[in-house]
């Protein structure tokens, strides 16, 4: 494996012959991402977290002149919220305030091998695959747990696919194995940074920062403080 770090990333997500042969991964500041990746520190023998809490497809350009991804991801949207495996522009991760690391992971897969991903992948958008946070808590204990993880994820449900488990599903449906001795639904994303078969992996870190979530907290303590401040005014008056 060659890692190229700096912007090189930027660069991966937007090259036109990226698309159908690489993985997206991609770090960030939500509740959800950071319990992941701090769960992950039990694969680094130095305890470190992970830079990594998802994982995707690249689908390729599509008619609309954007790049597309397959995924299973929780999709929160104003009246409406998907949770499972689906198709989504790239775009989504140009937020640098919620997504602090990406990663573009090419395998140089032959044209079968990426005709096998994108089909299965596709058939599992319209199978509406779920979403389990129940198998992604099942994975965290085999995190713990280490002689668990090249078992059956003890938590696991039928027709469900957390994002790193959906990625090592196609990938084993193409005959190429991401994380050997560890049960697909066991997967995590860190299991697939460290992919022992060859590939190129380019990084993009955007550094921490607060991001969108932490500046809605502290205007969130700015309004509660300030309205308690004004009742204990009214009170005192």
């Amino acid at each position: 494996m060659v890692r190229m770090p700096g912007r090189k990333a930027e660069g991966a997500f937007h090259e036109p012959n990226h698309q159908r042969r690489r993985v997206g991964l991609t770090g960030g500041v939500t509740l959800i991402d950071q319990a992941i990746a701090r769960a992950e520190r039990h694969l680094d023998h130095e305890g470190r977290w992970s830079l990594w809490s998802h994982a995707f497809l690249f689908q390729g350009r599509r008619p609309d002149g954007h790049h597309w991804v397959i995924e299973s991801d929780l999709q929160f949207n104003r009246r409406h919220i998907r949770l499972g495996v689906q198709e989504n522009r790239i775009t989504k991760y140009f937020d640098d305030g919620l997504y602090t690391a990406l990663a573009v992971l090419d395998f140089g897969l032959a044209e079968d091998q990426v005709a096998t991903l994108v089909r299965e992948g596709l058939e599992l958008v319209a199978n509406r695959a779920r979403y389990s946070l129940r198998e992604l808590v099942g994975t965290l204990i085999a995190l713990r747990h280490p002689e668990l993880r090249g078992q059956g994820n003890v938590l696991a449900r039928e027709k469900s696919l957390y994002c790193s488990a959906f990625v090592q599903f196609l990938f084993r449906k193409a005959g190429i194995d991401l994380a050997p001795g560890v049960d697909a639904k066991n997967t995590t994303p860190e299991d697939i940074s460290r992919a022992p078969i060859p590939h190129v992996t380019y990084v993009l870190k955007r550094g921490s920062g607060r991001g969108k979530l932490e500046q809605l907290r502290v205007r969130m303590r700015r309004r509660v403080r300030a309205r308690i401040k004004h009742l204990k005014g009214t009170v005192s008056s």
